[in-house]
């Protein structure tokens, strides 16, 4: 069972606590779109500031919607396009202070004002992207990036190729 943990302290402190909730939330499950759908959510609850986060996964061609909290969103994003596709393509993390000068930026919410996407990767394998989208310009810092980037590697541990949701 999940609880919420005290998220008192510094941020790294926070941030820490997450991580620990995370791994106690994927141990021993094997379903992919299980333990997505959780990190959304611990992500969700954690994180200030935010209007949308999840997971797009890549289906060998393009980026798919998964697991996620927030407004409906868009469903297929092709590599290369917009922040996701071009985190994906170049599988490196992209932190957009304003969206709106992001050329080809896709927008899914119109509240949405800046954004973080962490590239999934195992093995040499693209699997898919975190996305987590803001109505702050600027809201992503260092600090959140290195945090994101060890989230997503703690999920990266517990996937198994190749991916399947269930």
């Amino acid at each position: 069972m999940f609880h919420a943990g005290d998220l008192t302290g510094s941020r790294e402190e926070q941030q820490n606590n997450v991580l620990s909730q995370l791994q106690a939330l994927i141990e021993g499950e094997r379903s992919t779109a299980a333990n997505l759908a959780n990190a959304s959510a611990l992500l969700h609850f954690f994180l200030k500031d935010i209007n949308w986060v999840g997971f797009y996964l890549f289906d060998g061609t393009e980026l798919v919607l998964g697991p996620f909290q927030g407004l409906p969103a868009c469903i297929r994003i092709p590599l290369g396009r917009g922040v996701c596709g071009t985190s994906a393509e170049q599988r490196k993390t992209l932190r957009i202070e304003d969206v709106h000068d992001f050329p080809g930026h896709i927008a899914c919410d119109a509240a949405s004002n800046s954004e973080i996407v962490v590239p999934i990767v195992k093995e040499g394998k693209l699997l898919g992207v975190l996305d987590i989208d803001s109505p702050l310009k600027g809201r992503f810092d260092g600090l959140d990036q290195t945090f994101l980037e060890r989230f997503v590697g703690l999920l990266t541990d517990k996937l198994e190729l190749p991916l399947t949701l269930f």
